[in-house]
């Protein structure tokens, strides 16, 4: 197999122009295969107060410019450990909520044919109902990691059962997600009455407030998420409002009193060597954002994911090579 074709030598073409793909990637039709691709979703016909993130997926494109091959956190370089791709914009019906769901479900499953893993760019939250579904095809009910100040398990919304509030509640009534290993990281703020809490507990969803964080840090918040997960297929869903609106603004529902980057990226950091299968980072509404700080955030966070999804690869190479020679 050739080497894998990366970004733009930034030292040959400013980062202010050439191709805009994420990170300045190829586009899938560039390339050969691709192992990851990364994917939009200019959707936000679900959201239940500010719209505006149908622009999010270009605004990380755009935001993403400054990234850099080399991950020194991780050690590891994504786009030469496996090749990498922007596959453009998942087209969605953006006046019909069902059909939009099955649009996105059904591009979904054609991006991971022959085990390409997706890493979706939002969007609201929405979206991430049809990505479980399609990761529920691909590996059976699936463990959930879910970034965000709020729940999303809520029932309805003014009657309606698809919205960027219900998708892990939905999720829950299918059987796409394993019960035993769920967690909510980040959530805080006021609620609508206890059984909010009772309902998610049910549901087997833990919680790690953002208090929670603060209070033990990244890296026993990491340690605690790795043994609830173990060695079961994972998708990790980042709303980018888990941040705290000083470090995210740009977003349709903000609440006060939210995590750093900084701790959202060194919690991702310590998922390594779990079993992750696929990924969102939604919620960007660049409307509301200044000097690209929600941009800038969630093209870090993808950024992390996709070389959390290297470093698997790696170790999958390992043990086939090592196999081979024994």
């Amino acid at each position: 197999m050739s080497s894998p074709i990366g970004p733009v030598d930034s030292s040959k073409v400013p980062r202010y122009s050439g191709q805009d793909g994420f990170a300045r990637l190829p586009y899938r039709d560039k390339v050969d295969h691709a192992d990851v691709v990364l994917a939009g979703v200019p959707y936000d016909t679900g959201v239940s107060y500010r719209s505006g993130a149908r622009f999010g997926p270009n605004h990380i494109r755009q935001s993403s410019k400054l990234l850099r091959p080399y991950n020194p956190a991780l050690d590891v370089s994504p786009f030469e450990t496996f090749q990498v791709a922007d596959a453009g914009d998942i087209a969605v019906n953006p006046f019909n909520i069902n059909e939009a769901i099955e649009g996105v479900e059904e591009q979904a499953y054609a991006l991971t044919e022959n085990g390409t893993r997706l890493v979706t760019l939002g969007g609201d939250h929405t979206i991430a109902l049809p990505l479980l579904r399609n990761a529920a095809k691909r590996h059976g009910p699936v463990a959930l990691l879910h970034f965000d100040a709020h729940l999303d398990t809520w029932d309805t919304y003014f009657g309606a059962e698809y919205t960027h509030g219900t998708p892990f509640r939905r999720a829950f009534e299918e059987g796409i997600i394993d019960t035993e290993a769920l967690c909510h990281v980040g959530t805080r703020g006021p609620l609508y009455g206890k059984k909010d809490l009772e309902d998610d507990r049910r549901f087997g969803f833990g919680i790690l407030t953002s208090a929670d964080i603060y209070r033990q840090g990244a890296d026993e918040i990491a340690a605690r998420l790795r043994d609830r997960i173990g060695d079961r297929p994972l998708y990790i869903s980042v709303d980018i409002d888990v941040l705290d609106p000083a470090h995210a603004p740009g977003t349709g529902t903000p609440e006060a009193g939210g995590m750093t980057s900084r701790e959202l990226l060194e919690i991702l950091r310590g998922l390594r060597g779990l079993n992750l299968i696929g990924a969102d980072v939604v919620e960007v509404a660049p409307a509301y954002d200044h000097a690209e700080l929600t941009g800038i955030a969630a093209s870090h966070v993808g950024y992390e994911l996709v070389s959390l999804l290297a470093l698997k690869h790696q170790k999958e190479q390992d043990m086939n090579r090592s196999e081979k020679e024994n």
